[in-house]
């Protein structure tokens, strides 16, 4: 396993995309600091560039409050800059500021996050308006041919969750909508 999160985030680290387990479902991703990855991967996904994606943070001590359930949150640009800076690409927030924002309880995923320094951008592993993938083998070959680097399925990757997260949406004033259940 720790080759396969070497050579991952080697990738990451030259500009690349790759197909990856999270602890969620199958997903596509990038250095969320990296402009023009996160615009591969709009063009891979043929996403419209007003729908924002998310990115999966380290765990720490915000992590710990999230719940046993995957949970993301969609924070306002004050809340989300407060924790993560001025790193992420300009083009990764959604028009209003906000940013969606989970912390996984993957050991791939924090794994390859904690070796690359930085958030890792997430977004389900199917083309725009397509199902989301429930296993490795409903991805489209097409989506897997237009990333750098697909993560093998290994079954010590597998989360054994089949739908995406929670979303929870938090306002300016700190109250909260529920997007997704």
């Amino acid at each position: 396993m720790e080759q396969i999160i070497q050579q991952t985030v080697e990738v990451l680290r030259h500009g690349g995309t790759i197909l990856y387990p999270t602890d969620t479902i199958w997903g596509i991703g990038c250095d969320a600091r990296n402009r023009d990855a996160v615009e591969r991967l709009y063009a891979i996904k043929e996403r419209d560039r007003t729908k924002s994606m998310l990115v999966l943070v380290g765990d720490g001590e915000w992590g710990t409050k999230c719940g046993e359930r995957p949970t993301t949150y969609i924070l306002p640009q004050e809340r989300w800059q407060s924790m993560l800076g001025d790193s992420i690409a300009d083009n990764l927030p959604a028009a209003d500021g906000s940013l969606g924002i989970r912390i996984p309880k993957h050991g791939f995923c924090q794994a390859v996050i904690g070796l690359l320094g930085a958030p890792l951008v997430s977004t389900s592993a199917n083309l725009s308006g397509h199902p989301s993938p429930k296993t490795y083998n409903d991805i489209e070959e097409a989506l897997k041919c237009r990333v750098d680097y697909c993560v093998p399925p290994l079954p010590e990757f597998f989360s054994g969750l089949t739908q995406g997260s929670r979303i929870i949406k938090i306002a300016t004033d700190g109250s909260e909508i529920v997007i997704r259940p």
